[in-house]
């Protein structure tokens, strides 16, 4: 029986041009955040089973991959109740849990205000189609410590800094608040915690399933009026600032908050929802999302989750995030045109002694950035049409005869 040699599902290989596009996006967000005074850290990429199954991670938790103690025996099969018996860790599904597992560990090491950034794979045991992976990348940065709005108001600088510098125009930032999602269930009648959490879960479903379609779920789950909510709920997906203020359901505090986000972040395109939810579980206060016109997914989110920390430390400590969604971003960005003038390629008969080919190659890097030994092929025009893609922009031919590359003519590749 053959071996299969592709990679998992929902996971991928990949090529070295891909990679190289990957390698620009996550340089140009690292120097950014960078500029904007964070600090990055790296987190191992196991955590234990019971901190990713402790009630933080939502509906990720049950997405969570786990790993096997070892040296089970049949005997300790049989007795377990639950497969997550049979097992002590697992991959972390997001780089929150294992941030605030972080803080809690190394507080007196780290600053009051500490701005981490984590840029690195996370693994979540999706049903893989387009644009959904087991294995992708989350770009995050968090500030813990700071309890006011200049956490909220950091991160979207240094977010649409981000995008900026990547290239991306157009983006808006959809903005709301839990306080304001609880009032808003709270005047549909649902104000105990469970059903509350439910209908939250529901809501979120907007984008996939519509109006009547969340409308249809709540009334069904909650014992709601749902063909009333269905107009409720479509009025508030075109509400704005100024349609929602004075509203009868309005948290007006936490409303009064966002608006003074809104006046301290001039430029910004920041655009209030009422109906954004944002999944986790665990958020607290502000939550936001990157939304862009032409495409109808978000990308990247976030916002406040004071109290998680606490459940690692015994004591609050207050926290946001924002995360970009990098793999949707790496498909966005127009890589900037290579230096092909100072990349260069060797073609070489298979005859050269591989010693002054070495000792050529070494020639060619005191004036090149980039040097690359290329044999000799029967199809030279594929050969230097794919070197062309890869950034080299000229390239010369040596033999056994070649003991220098003074007097080597370089021809262009293109």
């Amino acid at each position: 029986m053959a071996t299969t040699v592709t990679a998992p599902r929902g996971m991928r290989d990949h090529l070295p041009a891909d990679k190289s596009r990957r390698e620009h996006v996550l340089g140009v967000i690292r120097g950014v955040y960078a500029r904007h005074g964070f600090d990055e850290i790296e987190t191992p990429v196991l955590e234990d089973a019971a901190r990713l199954h402790s009630g933080l991670g939502g509906d990720n938790e049950k997405l969570a991959f786990a790993v096997m103690k070892r040296g089970l025996t049949t005997d300790d099969l049989q007795r377990a109740g639950a497969p997550l018996d049979l097992a002590d860790l697992g991959l972390r599904f997001d780089l929150t849990v294992p941030l605030a597992r972080f803080y809690a560990s190394h507080r007196a090491e780290l600053p009051a205000v500490f701005r981490a950034v984590q840029i690195a794979p996370v693994w979540r045991a999706e049903r893989p189609q387009k644009g959904r992976y087991r294995q992708f990348v989350q770009c995050d940065i968090d500030i813990l410590g700071e309890p006011g709005q200049l956490a909220e108001i950091e991160l979207i600088r240094a977010t649409t800094a981000a995008l900026d510098a990547l290239g991306i125009a157009g983006t808006s930032i959809r903005i709301n608040d839990r306080r304001i999602l609880l009032a808003l269930l709270a005047s549909w009648g649902i104000t105990e915690q469970a059903a509350a959490d439910r209908a939250l879960i529901t809501v979120d479903k907007l984008d996939k399933i519509g109006p009547d379609g969340v409308a249809k779920e709540l009334g069904e789950s909650l014992d709601l009026d749902g063909a009333g909510l269905a107009d409720t709920i479509r009025a508030l997906e075109s509400a704005d600032w100024d349609s929602v203020r004075g509203a009868a359901w309005l948290d007006a505090d936490a409303f009064a908050d966002l608006e003074r986000l809104r006046a301290a972040l001039p430029g910004v395109d920041l655009r209030f929802d009422p109906t954004l939810v944002r999944g986790m579980g665990y958020y607290t206060g502000t939550i936001f999302e990157v939304a862009h016109p032409d495409f109808g997914y978000s990308l990247g989110g976030g916002g406040r989750y004071d109290g998680m920390i606490g459940r690692f430390l015994g004591q609050d400590v207050p926290a946001v995030g924002f995360s970009l969604g990098f793999e949707r971003l790496v498909d966005l960005v127009t890589l900037p045109d290579a230096d092909a003038d100072d990349a260069v390629v060797l073609v070489y008969d298979k005859d050269v002694d591989p010693v002054r080919l070495a000792a050529l190659k070494t020639e060619a890097l005191g004036s090149h950035h980039r040097v690359r030994l290329e044999k000799r092929t029967k199809n030279m025009k594929n050969l230097l049409a794919g070197l062309v893609e890869q950034g080299f922009g000229s390239f010369a031919t040596v033999d056994a005869e070649t003991t220098t590359l003074d007097g080597v003519a370089f021809r262009p590749l293109a």
